[in-house]
């Protein structure tokens, strides 16, 4: 895959990565395990979601006309499409192969700007021959679910899935010689030690000063050199993230808009609606009835 190289690395970043995908507010879920033999494809067009697919046996191939890309993937490879670009799966190998697929989405949330799902590219892959010991061993491990007859399988696979993705994401920040956004951001010392900060306390009293001296720069070099790594001002990305952690306590139900507000540093509940409707598009208690319909 063009911008990956070699074999995957430790992520030095892995602190600020890791905190963003704690609280990422996404949602991994297993819609289809499918078997195939002999000559087949399966086309699937552009999406609201991110897709995945993972290679449980056999062979197969993927194209993408919108992206340029043809590849082959062999078991245990797992490729994403996180912006879910249109692609076509076919068969690979001789005509009594058995390839079987474990096919997913990525939903990241609806209402914020998620600065993981902008950095990913349109498409990406995890080779099982390169990947760590622990992504072939869940991999392994989703496949033997699938395969099985597991009380609560659905639940188990999601599980899995959400893992896998996770690991998936580190393999690529850690081999990618292409980074953008956040990627890139976290590959900078000064800025990931901002970006870790922000990520573990949304509700400290975020300013330019108090962001600038951590990272030990001036405002105006803190400033110019974070908005050329995230493509948008050092505020405002406090505000964004804000707004996707708000999004996700409001969907688990465990605190009212009035403590969210106060856990996210906002002097009133007031102010808060009205910079989530602002920044959203929608209002909290629209997010918290769509969570309690689903």
């Amino acid at each position: 895959m063009p911008g990956q190289t070699g074999p995957a690395q430790p992520c030095a970043v892995s602190p600020a990565l890791e905190a963003l995908l704690l609280q990422s507010n996404l949602r991994v879920d297993i819609v289809a395990e499918l078997q195939y033999c002999g000559s087949w494809f399966l086309e699937e067009p552009r999406y609201h979601c991110g897709l995945f697919h993972l290679v449980g046996a056999g062979h197969c191939r993927v194209e993408s006309k919108a992206i340029g890309l043809r590849m082959e993937l062999a078991a245990g490879d797992l490729v994403v499409l996180p912006h879910g670009d249109p692609h076509r799966l076919r068969g690979a190998g001789h005509d009594d192969d058995a390839t079987s697929l474990i096919c997913g989405e990525l939903h990241f949330p609806a209402h914020a700007r998620h600065p993981l799902s902008h950095a990913l590219p349109p498409c990406f892959v995890v080779r099982s021959s390169e990947a760590g010991s622990m992504f072939r061993q869940l991999a392994e491990m989703m496949v033997q679910v699938s395969q099985s007859r597991q009380a609560g399988r659905q639940v188990l696979l999601n599980k899995l899935a959400d893992t896998l993705f996770a690991l998936a994401v580190c393999d690529y920040a850690s081999r990618s010689a292409e980074r953008q956004g956040l990627f890139a951001a976290l590959a900078d010392a000064r800025i990931c030690k901002v970006l870790h900060a922000v990520h573990e306390k949304p509700g400290e009293p975020w300013t330019m000063p108090s962001m600038a001296a951590l990272a030990c720069m001036s405002r105006s070099a803190f400033a110019e050199r974070f908005t050329q790594l995230m493509h948008m001002p050092p505020m405002q990305y406090v505000t964004q993230w804000r707004v996707s952690v708000a999004e996700q306590l409001l969907r688990e139900r465990q605190l009212s808009v009035a403590a969210i507000a106060e856990r996210l540093g906002y002097a009133s509940e007031a102010a808060f609606r009205r910079l989530f409707k602002r920044v959203s598009g929608t209002s909290p208690g629209a997010v918290r009835a769509d969570a309690l319909a689903a």
